[in-house]
């Protein structure tokens, strides 16, 4: 009798301990980075700030998502279907903002920076035989602008119209990064406009297959768009095999953004740890080189989130 109530009290006792762990202990969160494609630049970046997360905060699973970019991006944050997202500052702007004529019927007004990240460049690629050399070369030609609604696709339409000319002009597909190459490598294509960080692996693997140029966007044409976030960019010489000179064109601001619903100490967490940790976004791809603590407030087209401002201002960028 005496064994049976020891036994008791003991399960009791154990069942207790067991219950305040678990009352004490926080419940994991799930955060998920929204990207791009697997074969651009914003999936690698999305795999270092996962690996970022789950390596600095024990309390959250994190889990990275391929989408068609921005435009998709921006949806899904808006419908809490992710946490980080990454994109272009123009179309994020264009979401905030309800723009219609792009595609946005209603202000996604959830939409908060996180920081101001790296920039695309708008990167134009020709086969070599092509005979393209110049904007004015492409009308009459078979290009792909990315994605249909990508951010990529938003600033072909934008570039064109800087140049005074439109999709009329040519005969265009609607492709991403990816099949865009396949279709340059089997002469179905004659030129592809992508916008993406430096480096970007589809472009490399095109350049190692056939020769190709790279279309220059002059300055004027930068000029004419009207737009702060078009701002003139240079593709550095030998950024890829056979691109032996400097390639002007435009640069457009990528952000890192969330929801304003997601809590305040998830984004101060997240914010904290992609800056005390930029090693190993810049492990996860070159172009994160250029990511800064200092210009992350600057220049943002939507609120920034108070857990990302909070930061910030322990950290003196905010007073």
């Amino acid at each position: 009798m005496k064994s049976s109530i020891r036994n008791t009290l003991t399960a009791l006792a154990v069942g207790a301990t067991l219950f305040g762990v678990a009352a004490c202990s926080k419940p994991q969160q799930n955060v998920t980075v929204l990207t791009g494609g697997t074969s651009g630049i914003y999936y690698p970046i999305g795999v270092g700030i996962t690996q970022i997360i789950d390596k600095n905060m024990p309390d959250v699973r994190s889990s990275v998502q391929a989408t068609k970019a921005t435009v998709e991006n921006v949806n899904l944050i808006e419908a809490g279907r992710g946490e980080v997202a990454i994109g272009l500052a123009d179309t994020v702007d264009d979401a905030y903002k309800g723009n219609k004529e792009i595609g946005f019927d209603k202000p996604l007004t959830k939409l908060r920076a996180i920081a101001n990240a790296y920039p695309n460049y708008v990167q134009i690629v020709a086969r070599a035989d092509s005979g393209i050399k110049t904007l004015a070369d492409l009308k009459g030609k078979r290009i792909s602008v990315g994605a249909p609604k990508s951010g990529t696709e938003v600033n072909a339409r934008t570039i064109f119209k800087g140049a005074g000319m439109s999709y009329d002009d040519m005969t265009v597909e609607f492709l991403p990064y990816a099949e865009s190459v396949e279709l340059m490598k089997n002469r179905q294509l004659d030129a592809t406009l992508q916008s993406s960080g430096l480096g970007m692996a589809a472009y490399r693997d095109l350049a190692a297959t056939l020769p190709i140029v790279f279309v220059p966007v002059p300055e004027d044409v930068v000029k004419a768009i009207g737009n702060t976030a078009y701002q003139p960019g240079t593709i550095p010489a030998n950024t890829y095999d056979g691109q032996t000179e400097d390639v002007p064109t435009v640069k457009i601001p990528n952000l890192f953004f969330t929801s304003a619903d997601v809590p305040e100490d998830t984004v101060y967490q997240i914010t904290k740890n992609i800056f005390e940790h930029l090693d190993q976004l810049v492990s996860a791809h070159a172009a994160a080189k250029v990511i800064t603590l200092e210009n992350a407030p600057k220049g943002l087209p939507i609120p920034l989130h108070p857990g990302a401002e909070k930061y910030y201002r322990e950290k003196g960028l905010i007073k």
